[in-house]
């Protein structure tokens, strides 16, 4: 079968991957085209546009970067009537996947949404419009289920798809060895996978190092991003390993993580964490209006309860993250704390093999139509 798939960001090209190498194996004639990434790439995907090319974050960047995602859109559009799919699968990437679901939708192409957006997070009356357009969603979240019982829509939850990539991950023995660092504790640092946000979280990263002479610092890097952004860590004699993040949470102590996926990765890793974040002074004032949920980490929204802090917009300063990290480090209750918290969160995410089960599942829909 012709599946249309669509990634926006390095985390969602990861699992659009897995996905892919799930179906290969439950359609032997599979066929992929659309928009992702190296991971999706090296899986068989027919690439029509990059995610990098598209990715923004921030209510005030998206705005603002609008022409760019139009200009992207139309060129998708364009090429899901041209090569005519048996399925469109989605995966995350809420603002554009929606607009590709309704027109998808309109056109007759059975529409499978894998990693909803966080319509629970804000305007939850998405939740209609995305029942609307889509025909089948695969949750990854053990909360979502019961949100979307609240608009009449009974969904899969297929497990958290980060389960997979850990139980797969084999850490690397000469870690330190290949990338010529010490044997001293080792906070990560994970400023994020886009460059606005590695930008906006690097600088107080940065500023902590002197309070922590007996540690070093590690940056959690990301390759496809401008090399020249990680210059402000060098210069503070921060080491920065590529692509190695789960080697890095792997041997880490602690971590101060940029809230998104990784929170959740870092938990799994059992590696006490810090969460941050800090968007541009507009984005922050319209985020704060419009987001309903009260927490941003996906390990406390898991917990249901703050198991990791949070450092928002000016929380998010040298002192207070020194304090937190400093109590992260030691013996503290809060540290014990912070580890419980983790097995409630796992406890909760449940089982594996969320990329095998959501294959199935599309596969068996697409069968059953044709009967």
């Amino acid at each position: 079968m012709k599946y249309y798939v669509i990634a926006g960001e390095r985390s969602g090209d990861m699992h659009l991957a897995n996905l892919l190498h799930a179906l290969k194996t439950t359609d032997q004639q599979a066929d992929f085209r659309g928009m992702g990434g190296d991971y999706s790439i090296n899986e068989g995907l027919s690439i029509v546009a990059h995610y990098d090319k598209v990715a923004l974050m921030g209510f005030a960047e998206v705005l603002f970067g609008f022409r760019k995602v139009l200009k992207y859109l139309r060129l998708v559009k364009k090429d899901i009537l041209d090569y005519q799919p048996d399925a469109l699968i989605l995966v995350d990437y809420g603002g554009f996947n929606m607009k590709i679901a309704k027109f998808a939708h309109f056109h007759g192409i059975p529409v499978h949404y894998y990693i909803p957006p966080k319509v629970w997070a804000w305007n939850q009356k998405r939740a209609y419009k995305l029942k609307k357009y889509v025909d089948h969603l695969y949750s990854i979240l053990p909360f979502e289920p019961k949100f979307f019982r609240k608009f009449d829509w009974e969904v899969n939850y297929v497990g958290n798809p980060l389960l997979d990539e850990i139980k797969k991950f084999a850490p690397h023995d000469f870690f330190h060895q290949k990338n010529e660092i010490s044997y001293k504790p080792i906070v990560a640092l994970l400023p994020g996978s886009r460059k606005q946000e590695v930008e906006n979280m690097l600088e107080n990263m940065v500023e902590i190092i002197a309070a922590f002479p007996n540690v070093q610092f590690i940056i959690a890097g990301v390759k496809n991003l401008p090399n020249g952004i990680y210059d402000l860590a060098r210069e503070h004699g921060i080491k920065v390993v590529f692509d190695q993040t789960y080697d890095l949470l792997h041997y880490a102590n602690a971590a101060v993580v940029t809230s998104g996926t990784a929170t959740l990765e870092t938990a799994l890793f059992n590696v006490p964490q810090v969460v941050v974040y800090k968007t541009s002074a507009i984005s922050y004032m319209i985020g704060k209006r419009l987001i309903k949920v009260p927490f941003i980490s996906l390990v406390n929204l898991i917990a249901e309860k703050e198991v990791v802090k949070e450092l928002i917009q000016g929380d998010y300063n040298k002192k207070v993250l020194q304090e937190e990290l400093q109590g992260l480090l030691g013996s503290s209750q809060h540290k014990a704390d912070v580890l419980e918290g983790y097995r409630l969160v796992r406890e909760k995410v449940g089982d594996s093999k969320a990329s095998e089960k959501t294959a199935a599942l599309i596969y068996e829909s697409l069968n059953a139509a044709k009967e």
